[in-house]
């Protein structure tokens, strides 16, 4: 699902890192440099809305967009409390991930391809 949602953002014309974990993610030295981030909810470790909740209380977290197999209105509303833009049961509608990804974006300025 990772390298399948990595394909998808690719082809909207942007760079992409991928990560097997929360804590991979965390210590990749790229948070600040990260214009949306995609997270499963259900990782390794630590969750996505932990990891969230995490980057939230160091005041670093870019815009997310949950990605889940699991949904339930529990997880949503943590995700949503600590700010994601989008919380999307898989396999995520293309066009929906592509309007979440633009808004992501639009929130921290990054308009031009590449970035």
């Amino acid at each position: 699902m990772r390298m399948a949602t990595a394909s998808v953002i690719r082809s909207m014309g942007w760079n992409v890192l991928t990560f097997e974990s929360a804590a991979a993610f965390l210590g990749s030295g790229v948070i600040g440099q990260t214009h949306c981030l995609i997270s499963d909810v259900t990782m390794p470790g630590m969750s996505g809305i932990e990891m969230l909740a995490h980057l939230v209380s160091n005041g670093c977290a870019p815009p997310t967009i949950f990605l889940t197999g699991f949904p339930t209105a529990h997880d949503e509303a943590l995700a949503r409390a600590n700010g994601a833009l989008a919380y999307l049961t898989k396999p995520a509608d293309f066009n929906v991930m592509q309007r979440s990804v633009q808004r992501a974006l639009d929130k921290t300025g990054a308009s031009n391809a590449g970035q």
